[in-house]
């Protein structure tokens, strides 16, 4: 899979979405501790699924960040975009 160019990226980036550093970034604000769980497992289960898994971090006690690219590209893939929309629909 090819990495995608710059303008392809911002044209495809879902809201909430933002490209930084080679990567997508979704930055979720959880009601509580266990909400920001339940995202986390819930992605999780939509990336196992789609068999396309990003990086998360579960920081402070309600802050979720996902990160997505595709490692073996090199870069942000349609995979990463399409993964991004999915877990915007959560």
């Amino acid at each position: 899979m090819t990495p995608l160019q710059d303008d392809e990226i911002a044209a495809g980036l879902p809201e909430g979405w933002r490209y930084e550093g080679g990567e997508l970034v979704h930055d979720h604000d959880a009601p509580d501790f266990a909400g920001a769980l339940a995202y986390v497992n819930a992605v999780g289960a939509l990336a196992e699924r789609e068999d396309h898994h990003p990086d998360l971090l579960l920081h402070g006690w309600n802050h979720v960040r996902v990160t997505l690219s595709t490692h073996s590209a090199g870069g942000v893939t349609a995979l990463d975009l399409a993964l991004a929309a999915k877990i915007a629909d959560l």
